[in-house]
């Protein structure tokens, strides 16, 4: 398959490596914005507005051969934000998409804490985006990923826990027998591109991992970044009240000062969370697709000189 994409959130983390990708392998991009377009570049359309502008998205989707919703909220200081980003933004592209003539394939690109929806208030709306995706399940063919946590060049979100680690410290905010999973971004827009080049788009729920078996404990942190780095890396536990405390004065700060805050009381709820694990098996038998950069591998390479 090929022809055009439709791509939302292009100018983050995510969005930008997909859109760059996607131009290497033969597509056409129409991207949504909601600054003044960037200079052009070949291979990409940009139609200036946002996931509330009904006229921009019908824009967007007109005459595409599939729509990635990669935008949306990963801050804020209530459920009312996240949910009107998240869920009503989804609903409102995924609106635009079904009154096409020809309904294009659709993915979003949703968040393993969407299977616990109640730890967090982005988790909930996750959940609630995804849902609103399936009412139009009967007719439009689409597909849900949930990747784990996604890092990389370019990211915001972790790289203050890599920095940590790059400077001997592993900070462990909940369980000391916790295990999670990662995602190299690299390997989530390799997951997109299957998706796109598949005659047929696979329906269904797909989450996906970096492929390590049974994920990361504190433990293997530390030792991977001490490999990686040649130096050692010391955890250092941090106690649930201070961790609680310290986002609940961040939240109250927030929405003194209007700024959109990552430390919440529902972002500890997520770090304490004591199992993040989940299973490729079911995205590799739809699509093919496999990953093939571990952690220690982007240490030592594309995130090696983190400072």
């Amino acid at each position: 398959m090929s022809g055009t994409i439709a791509i939302t959130g292009t100018t983050g983390f995510i969005g930008s490596h997909l859109m760059s990708a996607l131009v290497t392998d033969g597509w056409s991009v129409r991207a949504l914005t909601r600054r003044a377009p960037p200079p052009g570049e070949q291979g990409v359309e940009w139609v200036q507005g946002d996931l509330d502008d009904r006229e921009a998205l019908q824009r967007l989707v007109h005459g595409v051969q599939a729509v990635v919703h990669c935008a949306g909220r990963v801050r804020g200081h209530d459920a009312a934000q996240f949910d009107h980003a998240n869920a009503e933004g989804t609903a409102n592209l995924v609106s635009a998409a079904a009154e096409q003539p020809s309904w294009p394939r659709f993915l979003l690109v949703s968040s393993l804490a969407a299977r616990l929806p109640k730890l967090s208030w982005y988790a909930a709306s996750k959940r609630r985006a995804e849902e609103l995706l399936l009412l139009h399940g009967d007719a439009m063919p689409w597909t849900i990923l949930r990747p784990t946590a996604v890092y990389g060049p370019g990211d915001r979100e972790m790289v203050g826990l890599f920095r940590a680690m790059r400077r001997g410290l592993l900070p462990v905010p909940g369980d000391p027998a916790a295990r999670i999973t990662l995602l190299h971004v690299k390997d989530l827009v390799e997951a997109i591109l299957c998706w796109a080049r598949a005659d047929t788009p696979p329906r269904g729920r797909f989450e996906l991992h970096d492929g390590t078996p049974d994920g990361y404990g504190w433990a293997d942190l530390t030792a991977i970044a001490s490999a990686a780095w040649h130096r050692p890396v010391r955890r250092l536990p941090v106690p649930a009240g201070l961790l609680r405390g310290a986002a609940w004065l961040n939240l109250g700060l927030a929405r003194l000062l209007g700024y959109d805050p990552m430390l919440t009381p529902g972002k500890v709820r997520e770090l304490r969370h004591p199992d993040w694990r989940c299973d490729n098996t079911s995205l590799t038998e739809a699509v093919g697709w496999y990953p093939r950069i571990t952690l220690l591998d982007s240490l030592r390479g594309d995130m090696a000189a983190i400072t």
